[in-house]
């Protein structure tokens, strides 16, 4: 048998979901066809390869990502080892974690829960003595 060759490119979904920047391949496809994934400051196809050196920008939900590339995975592995494919500079590391901070204080985050059983009758309570 050959020996195993090392990985020189690989398909932008595959490693998007190697990486675990999305939980499947269908999503990051969904992600890259909505012109949320950017490869060296190109809108991109799936089967777009990439290459250990190219900026890719990630835009999810409301965070942004801007990473370069730094290994290639055939197989989705364990986050310590995925988050050795790619590099974050402290830059955009730091600007992320703005936004995050900012929607906090603003409340955009706060999630909204339904109340349980003891909240509606307290609810019920407050309506009925109006």
């Amino acid at each position: 048998m050959a020996a195993e060759a090392e990985i020189v490119s690989q398909r932008i979904d595959k490693w998007l979901w190697a990486a675990r920047f999305f939980k499947t391949r269908p999503l990051a496809v969904e992600a890259i066809n909505g012109g949320h994934v950017h490869i060296n400051k190109e809108r991109v196809k799936p089967s777009r390869n990439v290459r250990p050196g190219d900026e890719i920008r990630i835009t999810k939900g409301f965070e942004t990502w801007v990473i370069t590339v730094k290994g290639l995975n055939e197989q989705r592995r364990p986050a310590s080892e995925a988050r050795l494919l790619y590099e974050e500079s402290e830059h955009h590391r730091e600007q992320r974690a703005a936004v995050i901070e900012e929607r906090r204080l603003h409340g955009v985050n706060i999630r909204v829960k339904k109340p349980g059983k003891h909240e509606r009758r307290l609810i019920d309570q407050i309506k009925r003595s109006w």
